[in-house]
């Protein structure tokens, strides 16, 4: 299909496209939207970055809007699956402006803050729901929500899903939703798991996929570079400080790495903030919103960012740790050279990590030359104690005019009336000597 015209949707689905700047399908749009709209389960196998969202939430829109139907309040008509809060927030935006003006209501369902204002939603009545499955569940059994009406269901990030330990879950939400439903099952890889739970959940499928697994997109450069433990810290300062970055996306194995890093650019004088699931829900926002905003330069991220998160003009994404799953590492670079751009992703190998190294180059079947790098001899001085209560810097400010030369001191709390001054500006205000 050439354009969305063709598959003849609504006159103003298809304004809100054009006004979106959404002219021409993606090829797994142009597979699964007509296959959705006749009727058919559907098997797509796609990453993120592909337009996958649009395959499913376009036809979804379109046959809501054709047939419309009355249902009590707290009993939708569409149920999207999604493993993460961030990706909710996210699918929930696409189908609010694709469906913006139609008298479609959307509501987002996800744990880690207050359900006031999901159940609030849910008592008005809504057409689709996104859900997380462990609030989904939690408010089911609180009776605010029904899925007897429930007439398509889409799991998405199936693969994602079971590495979360969300199978389980999956499997009892399937078991209470009606049985004459249309089901669509996206994932960006088939291991085994995924292949049975759609056998358990999918009729007669079709399958579309517009990319094998492990496909590295053809404008990241990658990058593989050798070093030792300890020096990765200074190799990321060094990497910061000469490479022209917009957004650099900074992937460690654990959360505890992660605000050591942070920790560590701070006291480089350098903005970051973390991201993954020791921070309350309001902190991850915060730090996306820092990240978008341009406030911050740098996020540092375990693999719960690897999937799902669609931020515009993320330069570099360097891999601090590499991952222990190779298919891993294709998503955390897919961050990155999204909607036709160019990207760049740098690895980190200490030499424990030589047989991973070993294994990206054989799924991504790319030999791709190392470098080395040698770093001089530092004493890090890392506690990642009070990491969060430190304040982005002003946007359009100097980072040397903010708070961020040395996190190890307690500043001591501002008296009313009182202004913040940076310890390098301090003598400015003694008296001269007479």
């Amino acid at each position: 299909m050439s354009n969305f015209n063709d598959f003849a949707l609504k006159n103003e689905l298809v304004r809100n496209l054009t006004e979106l700047g959404h002219i021409r399908p993606t090829p797994i749009q142009s597979l699964a939207i007509p296959l959705i709209l006749g009727g058919h389960d559907l098997l797509g196998i796609a990453q993120t970055g592909t337009g996958k969202t649009g395959a499913f939430s376009l036809p979804i829109i379109q046959n809501l809007l054709v047939k419309t139907k009355l249902v009590a309040k707290g009993t939708p008509r569409v149920l999207i699956l999604i493993p993460t809060r961030e990706l909710c927030l996210q699918v929930t935006a696409v189908f609010e402006a694709y469906a913006k003006n139609l008298a479609l209501r959307t509501c987002a369902i996800f744990g880690g803050v207050d359900q006031a204002e999901q159940v609030r939603r849910l008592r008005e009545g809504v057409d689709i729901v996104v859900a997380t499955p462990g609030r989904l569940l939690d408010l089911m059994e609180q009776k605010q929500l029904r899925l007897s009406e429930v007439e398509f269901f889409v799991l998405d990030e199936a693969d994602r899903m079971l590495d979360m330990g969300f199978i389980d879950e999956i499997k009892q939400i399937s078991t209470l939703l009606p049985v004459a439903r249309q089901t669509m099952l996206f994932s960006a890889t088939m291991p085994v798991e995924i292949e049975n739970l759609a056998a358990k959940v999918l009729r007669n499928p079709k399958k579309v996929q517009v990319a094998p697994a492990a496909t590295v997109a053809d404008k990241i450069q990658q990058r593989f570079i050798l070093c030792s433990r300890d020096n990765k810290f200074q190799l990321l300062k060094k990497i910061i400080k000469e490479e022209k970055i917009e957004r650099v996306l900074v992937f460690t194995k654990t959360k505890t790495t992660a605000d050591f890093v942070v920790e560590y650019l701070a006291q480089n004088r350098t903005a970051s903030k973390t991201f993954h699931s020791d921070m309350k829900q309001p902190e991850r926002e915060r730090a996306l919103g820092l990240f978008k905003d341009g406030s911050i330069k740098v996020l540092v991220a375990t693999d719960m960012a690897a999937r799902g998160l669609d931020i515009d003009g993320i330069s570099h994404v360097i891999n601090f740790d590499l991952p222990l799953n190779p298919e891993t590492y294709v998503h955390r670079i897919g961050r990155t050279a999204r909607s036709g751009k160019e990207g760049i992703a740098i690895s980190f190998c200490d030499d424990s990590e030589k047989g991973i190294l070993s294994k990206i180059q054989q799924v991504i079947q790319l030999k791709i030359k190392t470098e080395t790098f040698e770093g001089k001899s530092e004493r890090l001085n890392l506690k990642a104690t009070g990491l969060r209560k430190v304040t982005a810097p002003t946007p359009g400010k100097s980072q040397e005019k903010t708070a961020y030369l040395d996190h190890s001191k307690r500043q001591a709390p501002l008296k009313e009336g009182e202004k913040r001054v940076h310890p390098g500006f301090r003598n400015n205000t003694k008296k001269k000597r007479k």
